[in-house]
């Protein structure tokens, strides 16, 4: 604004003007209800990996149903961020979007976990993120060792014998897949191959039916809502299972991880490895969300994991529905900040790149 040329008591009524004006703009703003935020408004949710698989297929359900519970009912458009495990994602989430409660994301269960091991490519703090919720507590759920049902290996003792091996697939060291794969490698002696470099689950499927992999490690709620056809047809076998304290009641022959040791020491780090399955959907807005906002998103999760529509469709995609609140979230990262450095130092190896 140029006032050099009018009178000193012009300008200033200029000024003061734009200044009130500016400052009744800030007060409608923060006076606006959440309705009237939201209504007529999109919400992004990001996705830190490929189209296709658990992660994905989640976050477009609650695309689906979760706008219907927020007041001023939004549309929520779903945004695939593959890399780096998720990491790319949730340091997005963290420090490079609007802090308004028009961006959420769905991270991949280990992602919060990373900050807390140490990972330095984790630029965030999982504590401050506003956590939703998961739309799993995997009550229903389990993490299995599963091939390709034309595979010789029938069960996990025989990966223990000369001239047996699997060769299962792998995302990064941000990944479950991995992580599960080298544990199984290296804490129970099994003669596993671990093979690098691939986008999520879907992309694992279509190696496995390429003949390029003899399996993976994948959830159960994962391969019957991502490859239900094949499930159906008993095109995979499982032979263990992990994020269960007990055998799954669909597989009450194949060993959980629990049972393949007596080590002390190895029972804690798989305790450890566990612990995000515990909220294997995570949910979450950035942190600065304003309060009102962050309530109300905090209930339509809720209110939305309740809704007949919304367990009726997660249903029929093969989706574990044992919700988590965001408080309860938050404590099971609390869980996982008090283990014991040597552990999370043992466990922070296994997923190392020389592996």
């Amino acid at each position: 604004m140029i006032i050099s040329n009018i009178p000193y008591r012009t300008a200033a009524l200029v000024l003061a003007s734009v200044v009130i004006g500016s400052t009744g703009t800030m007060q409608t703003a923060a006076a606006q209800s959440v309705e009237q935020f939201y209504k007529g408004r999109t919400i992004t949710m990001l996705v830190g990996t490929s189209p296709g698989g658990i992660n994905d297929i989640s976050a477009r359900l609650v695309a689906r149903h979760l706008g219907r519970f927020i007041p001023g009912n939004p549309n929520i458009a779903v945004q695939n961020n593959p890399g780096a495990g998720g990491i790319i994602t949730a340091n997005r989430l963290y420090a490079n979007v609007e802090r308004d409660g028009t961006v959420l994301a769905k991270f991949e269960r280990a992602v919060p976990q990373l900050a807390i091991q140490g990972d330095p490519n984790a630029q965030f703090d999982p504590m401050k993120f506003v956590w939703l919720g998961s739309l799993s507590s995997y009550a229903d759920d389990a993490y299995l060792l599963i091939v390709n049902a034309n595979n010789p290996v029938k069960s996990i003792d025989e990966l223990r014998q000369p001239g047996k091996s699997l060769n299962l697939g792998a995302d990064s060291s941000a990944s479950s897949n991995l992580i599960f794969a080298v544990i199984a490698k290296e804490i129970f002696g099994l003669n596993i191959n671990v093979v690098r470099g691939y986008t999520g689950a879907a992309t694992l499927f279509l190696a496995m039916q390429r003949g390029e992999l003899d399996g993976q490690f994948v959830g159960l709620s994962s391969v019957k809502s991502g490859q239900r056809d094949l499930y159906n047809k008993k095109a995979f076998r499982a032979l263990m299972a992990f994020g269960r304290t007990t055998r799954h009641p669909e597989f009450p022959d194949i060993p959980i991880g629990r049972e393949l040791t007596k080590d002390g020491n190895a029972l804690a780090l798989i305790d450890f490895a566990e612990l995000p399955f515990f909220m294997a959907l995570p949910f979450a807005a950035p942190p600065g969300v304003p309060a009102d906002r962050a309530k109300a998103l905090q209930a339509a999760f809720m209110e939305m994991c309740k809704d007949k529509a919304m367990l009726e469709d997660a249903e029929k995609i093969g989706i574990d529905m044992s919700p988590l609140d965001g408080e309860g979230v938050l404590k099971m990262l609390q869980r996982v900040a008090g283990t014991p450095k040597d552990i999370i130092a043992r466990y922070n190896a296994i997923g190392g790149e020389k592996r």
